[in-house]
């Protein structure tokens, strides 16, 4: 067999065997390395070249070494999930940079981390002042965690006394112009449905690249066509500006009306329909 052919051979061959073998290793090999999984992955690549590239006849032994690589960082892995004590033996325990709003020099040495650096990171977690940070460590990934103090948090709902549903993932229904059923199933719609919002923005469903439902059961379309816009259905903000309306012509018949029982009548119909107006801002107005 000629040499240039073989090496094809070998190459597709040690290409196959290293997507297979990575894939087994699981997705963390890929998006959080380890100190051990980084030298595992610089060694299986110089194994998989080897096997490529290399023609004497020993060139089999370079997939046996990978093999062997991999299995043993499946035993590694499957050692950590069992021990605690495996787990920060091989990948190490977080270390604390910043403890109530002081910075821990000692551990920024022990680190290797330069005061710049570290500045560094926490503006990227938009953190400009130490004086602004409660709590930072590195994690054994390399990366900074940052933990702002309570007056410089973001301000949730939950900060406010506000319990709010839980939010539902979107759901991809369309895709290249072709329903999906499964997700129109697990959001509990209908072909039927899809096809009537389509229908009020004008888009057949051939012309629809994907189209994703919000957890308020609203349809996002983007098109194939980037030049044409899609008009936005106004339906919910017609909703809301009618429910408006109606408390405001209740507020208005309780205080022109001589009729003490009917001020009390209209007046607490508009309370209720102010209250549901609130209630309803959050879906109407998205």
């Amino acid at each position: 067999m000629p040499d240039e052919l073989e090496i094809i051979l070998r190459t597709l061959l040690s290409v196959v065997a290293l997507f297979f073998l990575t894939k087994l290793l699981g997705k963390r090999q890929v998006s959080q390395l380890s100190l051990f999984e980084y030298i595992t992955g610089i060694t299986i690549g110089s194994l998989a070249a080897y096997v490529s590239l290399e023609l004497d006849a020993m060139w089999h032994l370079g997939l046996i070494s990978i093999v062997v690589w991999v299995a043993f960082s499946l035993g590694i892995e499957w050692l950590q999930l069992k021990s605690k004590t495996m787990r920060d033996f091989v990948d190490g325990k977080a270390t604390i940079l910043i403890k109530d709003g002081k910075v821990m020099d000692d551990n920024l040495k022990k680190e290797r981390i330069t005061t710049d650096e570290l500045m560094e990171q926490l503006r990227a977690k938009q953190a400009f002042s130490v004086a602004d940070v409660e709590f930072a460590l590195i994690e054994p990934s390399g990366e900074i965690n940052v933990l702002l103090t309570r007056e410089n948090q973001p301000l949730t709902p939950k900060h406010l006394g506000i319990k709010v549903a839980p939010e539902q993932e979107p759901q991809a229904v369309i895709m290249d112009g072709k329903i999906l059923n499964e997700p129109l199933a697990t959001i509990g719609l209908s072909r039927q449905w899809l096809n009537t919002e389509l229908e009020k923005l004008g888009i057949p469903v051939e012309n629809v690249f994907l189209g994703q439902v919000d957890s308020y059961g609203k349809l996002y379309v983007d098109l194939f066509d980037d030049k044409l816009i899609v008009a936005l259905p106004q339906e919910r903000q017609l909703l809301f500006a009618t429910l408006k309306k109606c408390q405001a012509d209740l507020t208005l018949f309780g205080l022109t009306t001589e009729n003490q029982k009917a001020k009390t009548m209209y007046e607490k119909t508009s309370n209720q329909m102010e209250q549901l107006i609130k209630d309803m801002k959050p879906i109407l107005c998205r």
